[in-house]
């Protein structure tokens, strides 16, 4: 609706994990680095998590992109499966042909080691990617393991990606799944972005659509880092709303005021006014932590 008016190319504030869109900020080039490295180190395992919304699918699509030519990639967007319908779903992302009247766990782990097996002849690297880990059974986590336990005397012929919220963490700590746990080579949790970063992450998505970067004011993008907490995903829906409601009223850039008014829309008044409070607070609250650490050291010294 907006993209003429702008001169927007394609729209920048899409919620879907499109990896060109991927903003490097160092949290998000570390979380990237660390799974890179992951994957090329001997262990079976490597995991990224964060809360949601912040750019852990993306940050998977951008290392499937980077993935070598010669790595057949399998990936799982819904983890709620038993473990007998999991390796059936590995299968399907492998092209492992299997009995579809007659398999148990034995015949499925049979011929998914053997697809390992002639892919590490044929030169070629095997990779699953897991995303929603959080929601994995811990027997279904313990079958991957045991996928895991074909090596050679180097690395592990099949390595995995396990993406996640916080709560992936509280699960690898069980007592079952300490054997996993130890397996994980790389694991990073990626936070929400800052101030200084909310802006540069706007003004990235911007160009990548050839849009101005200056369609926010800084009062807006102000107003965005406190009400979003820097969440990407909630960065995009309050920017796409900002940009429709700029374009009804005709307006050439979206203002602090305008910022407002779309997380209304969005997120609701009493969220949104929540959220302003709680920052109007903090800095009363920093000046009174200085104020009282300054009373200190003067009763100290004098």
């Amino acid at each position: 609706m907006y993209l003429s008016y702008f001169g927007l190319s394609d729209n920048p504030f899409s919620i879907a994990p499109n990896p060109d869109y991927l903003y490097m900020s160092p949290r998000h080039r570390e979380a990237l680095s660390r799974l890179t490295y992951g994957l090329k180190e001997s262990g079976g395992f490597v995991m990224l998590t964060g809360e949601v919304g912040t750019g852990k699918t993306t940050v998977s699509r951008k290392l499937m992109q980077e993935l070598s030519d010669d790595t057949q990639t399998a990936v799982i967007l819904n983890p709620t499966l038993s473990a007998l319908e999991l390796l059936a779903t590995v299968c399907d992302e492998l092209n492992v042909k299997y009995n579809t009247h007659n398999s148990t766990l034995k015949t499925f782990t049979d011929v998914i080691l053997q697809k390992l097996a002639d892919n590490h002849k044929a030169g070629i690297n095997t990779v699953l990617i897991i995303d929603e880990a959080q929601h994995l059974l811990p027997e279904v986590l313990e079958q991957l393991r045991l996928l895991t336990n074909l090596e050679t005397n180097r690395e592990k012929l099949l390595k995995v990606v396990l993406i996640g919220q916080p709560e992936l963490q509280q699960l690898l700590r069980r007592n079952e799944l300490r054997q996993l746990a130890q397996r994980v080579t790389a694991r990073y949790h990626l936070l929400p972005l800052t101030i200084d970063e909310v802006s540069a992450y706007v003004a990235h998505r911007l160009g990548v659509a050839n849009g101005q970067a200056n369609l926010f004011s800084k009062n807006a993008l102000k107003g965005l880092f406190y009400i979003s907490g820097g969440i990407p995903r909630v960065i995009n829906l309050l920017c796409d709303r900002a940009l429709t409601l700029a374009y009804s009223l005709q307006k050439p850039m979206v203002g602090h005021q305008l910022m407002i008014a779309s997380s209304y829309q969005v997120l609701g008044q009493d969220i949104v006014e929540q959220r302003q409070q709680e920052n109007w607070k903090r800095p009363y609250i920093v000046a009174f932590s200085a104020a009282l650490a300054l009373g200190f050291l003067i009763g100290t010294w004098g």
